[in-house]
């Protein structure tokens, strides 16, 4: 058991809002589960209802506050309201989780059609970028914030057959690092994760099990990650533990792609 900060229980976020893009399964859900076990109320955002309420009800079924969006997240008008709401009925937004997006659509340069690539852009970036907008005035306001952009493992090595893919998560990349230096002086700090394979069911119905399976057994650690592994890291770095880490790209991967000193 860690020690405690100031009397609360380590990487606690009692009190605090989370604002999760994508977090009606998968990755998102998993975010949003743990980080309510750890004491936070959450905005649920998704583009399915179904997936969406799911995460609501288990956010609820642990005591903590559910506020529930279905949205694309690429309406950067309709998401700035949702933000607007959240605001004035969960009081603020301590935490963004800029987590949404399609990770199964690539393809070689010529399938990449105008539309397709606005679309993942729509998505990927400029909603993200957007919903960020709507959301730093608050924090900025409160002294207090904590963003974490998804990214993906593949904007630190490149992908054979996906380059449309690759250079949206890399731009989150680009916006954590910038972000970091224009938000510190109001004590909000800017990360990101950039995960290898994670046992999503995303992942899986997209691929097949047999072959995701097969996969999996090439990463060094000789397996993909659990959906609650990545959460515990986005969780800490969320959490009032990672207050001295910002401008950082960690790559939860199992090995599978070692970069940087």
């Amino acid at each position: 058991m860690f020690e405690s900060i100031e009397g609360r229980p380590a990487a606690s976020l009692a009190g605090k809002v989370a604002f999760i893009t994508g977090s009606g399964r998968g990755m998102g859900q998993a975010h949003a589960v743990l980080m309510a076990h750890r004491g936070a109320d959450i905005v649920v955002h998704d583009v399915n209802k179904d997936w969406a309420e799911e995460t609501g009800e288990k956010v609820r079924a642990i005591g903590r506050k559910a506020l529930v969006f279905v949205e694309d997240v690429a309406d950067i008008e309709a998401m700035a309201a949702h933000a607007k709401r959240a605001e004035s009925e969960l009081g603020r937004i301590d935490i963004l989780v800029n987590n949404a997006g399609v990770g199964g659509e690539r393809t070689g340069i010529e399938g990449v059609e105008p539309d397709f690539f606005d679309r993942l852009f729509g998505i990927h970036v400029r909603g993200h970028f957007f919903l960020t907008k709507a959301v730093v005035p608050g924090m900025k306001a409160r002294k207090y914030g904590r963003i974490l952009n998804v990214s993906s493992m593949w904007s630190m090595t490149g992908h054979h057959y996906g380059a449309t893919y690759t250079a949206m998560k890399s731009a989150l990349l680009g916006l954590t690092k910038s972000w970091a230096k224009e938000f510190a002086p109001h004590n909000i700090t800017v990360n990101a994760i950039a995960p290898g394979g994670v046992w999503s069911q995303m992942a899986i119905e997209k691929e097949g099990l047999e072959s995701f399976t097969a996969r999996s057994k090439t990463t060094p650690l000789g397996r993909f990650a659990k959906l609650e592994e990545n959460a515990a890291l986005v969780a800490f770095l969320c959490s009032d533990e990672g207050a001295f880490i910002t401008g950082q790209t960690i790559g939860p991967n199992g090995g599978h792609a070692i970069v940087g000193i």
